[in-house]
This record gives structure tokens, sequence and C-alpha cells, in this order.
């Protein structure tokens, strides 16, 4: 038997590590942190517009490049998120914080007083506390209410988009924003299951997406101790499509896109890590439009993705795609 070649370890252990997926609860890793110093490079007194500030991972690397006399706004769809984030950066005088989805970066700017900044950066990653959090209803790895909204004021939730939807669109969701393969049968149970029992739990929706895949949760545990803890759950593509559609992400990355070479002053960059084909897919062709139209003067032709040493510490980064450009 021929021994497994150095890329083969390699892509076994990468698979071993984004199964695991955990950090430790009540903490979120950022990740790429110097990729984006790198490419992004903020310089002392620079403007810098954080679209997902999050937990401020990014936004303290950020502070530490452009000190005391730059400025730093963020922005964040999740109000909870962000009061904690404010509280975090209560002594900093120049950090200031928005209730905002990225897709109004303009708005945003207006009630600064500014027209266009020295940065933008998106990390559209959900932060491992909303993940961990079983009230959102986000991952299919603990019970709790399907919601899935990153902004609790949002109109629905994921259970309100079970209920609606058509057969046919469920269907095509599911394919489209995460290419999952059985998307078919999953929506005809989905609509099949509703008629008997609204779906309004992750366990509900979990138990229903291995029955139509032909498995039970212990036949799950069994296959996946099988394949040495690398295989993908059978329900994540499922829980990706939905949390998409309920906070309309790829509508809302798609106007950031529009209107952030607007923001930028001559010269300025901007940066996007993403998680899933869809989103690098925008990113990407943006970026490349905007270079074949000279709006940008340079982009990144490749993706940057983790370095094994940072999957191995953070295992929820190993699907990371970080793309930048610069205005002309």
């Amino acid at each position: 038997m021929k021994r497994k070649t150095t890329k083969q370890n390699r892509q076994n252990r990468l698979r071993h590590l984004r199964a695991k997926g955990k950090t430790v609860p009540g903490t979120h890793k950022p990740v790429l942190v110097q990729e984006v110093l790198a490419a992004l490079q903020p310089k002392p007194g620079e403007t810098i517009l954080d679209c997902t500030v999050g937990f401020g991972g990014h936004a303290q690397a950020f502070l530490e490049q452009i000190g005391p006399e730059g400025l730093l706004i963020g922005m964040d769809m999740d109000d909870n998120e962000l009061e904690r984030t404010r509280y975090r950066m209560k002594d900093y005088d120049n950090v200031h914080l928005h209730h905002a989805n990225f897709s109004e970066i303009q708005d945003v700017l207006h009630r600064e007083g500014l027209e266009k900044v020295d940065v933008i950066f998106a990390d559209l990653g959900v932060s491992s506390m909303q993940i961990d959090d079983a009230t959102r209803g986000i991952s299919y790895k603990a019970d709790g209410p399907l919601d899935m909204r990153m902004d609790p004021t949002l109109e629905k939730t994921s259970s309100d988009l079970l209920a609606e939807m058509s057969e046919s669109e469920l269907g095509h969701a599911l394919w489209e924003l995460s290419d999952e393969p059985d998307h078919a049968i999953i929506a005809r149970f989905i609509v099949g299951q509703r008629q008997a029992e609204s779906i309004t739990t992750v366990d509900q929706l979990v138990r229903l997406v291995l029955n139509a895949k032909g498995l039970t949760p212990r036949t799950w545990k069994q296959q996946l101790k099988r394949s040495g803890f690398g295989s993908l759950h059978p329900a994540a593509r499922t829980f990706q499509a939905l949390r998409i559609l309920v906070n309309d992400e790829l509508g809302s990355l798609s106007r950031l896109l529009e209107t952030a070479p607007k923001s930028l002053v001559p010269g300025g960059r901007i940066g996007i890590i993403s998680f899933h084909s869809g989103e690098d897919r925008l990113v990407k062709n943006s970026f490349r439009d905007g270079y074949k139209k000279k709006i940008y003067s340079a982009i990144r032709p490749q993706v940057t993705t983790p370095r094994t040493s940072e999957i191995v510490r953070n295992p929820r980064s190993a699907s990371a795609k970080f793309r930048w450009a610069q205005k002309t």
C-alpha cells in the first residue's frame, strides 16, 4: 500500500479540523488578521470603516495601526453584540459604533459627516458566540428556536420561511446558496412535514434533514466515527442556506460592493473575508469588473486563505477567503 503524500495528509487534517469547528464558549477569534493588515496597510491618522465590527477582533488590530489620531467607525446588525463591543471599547475616544447592516455604509458615513474613508473592511462570517448561542438557532449543534436572525428586528425568522416558501423555492435556495446535493428531497420533506406540524426548532429540522438523507441521529454518529470526524454534518448546508435567506446576506453584500468604491478616497483599500462560494464569487467578480473599468487600480488576483497553523488554533477559520482591492 502506498504511503499517503504530504498533500493528502494535510487535506485529511484540514477535514478533521473543519469537522471539529469549535472555539471556547463566549469567545471569538478573528481570522487572517496579519494577512488583512498586510494587504490593507492601515496607517496612523487614517479612517477605517469596519462594516462587521462584531466582537472587535479586527477592529482592535486596526486601532493599533491608526493610533489615537485615526478614526475607526464600526457597524454591526447585531445590536446585542454591538453593545458588548461598545462596553469593551469604551475607553477609545476614536471609536464610533453604529447599529446598521453593512449595505448601509453611505448612511453611516452621512451620520458621521463624512463622504469617504481610507479603508473599508468586512468579515462576513458569523461570530462563534452567535453560533454557540442556542437561542439564535443558527447552528444545528444545539436545540433551540429556528430563528437565525442576526438582527432581531428583522421581520421573519427561518421558521417563518420554512412555513411560507414553496417546494421549488426551497429546493432552489438549498442548491444555489449552499450547494446541497439533496436539495430536492429535503425541500419535499419540509413541505410534507409542515402539513402535519410546524417546523419551529433546531432538532426538528435536523431530524428532518437526516430522514431525507436516509439517516437517523444514531446512524449519522456511526458514519461519523467511520469517517474519522471528517464529514460535514448532513444539516450544515440546509442551515447555511436558511441563514443566508433570513438575513438577505447576498443582497446586502451586493449593495456593499456597489457602494463601496464611492465611499473610498483615491488610493483607498477595501478587503472582504467570505466563508462560502456564493459570497466569494460576488466579491471576486465585483473586484475583477472594477479593475477592468479602472475603478480599482489593483486587486488581489488569487484568494488568500488561512495557513494550517491558524486552522489548528481556530478550526472555524478553515473556510475563510480574503480578497482585497485598491481604489484608483
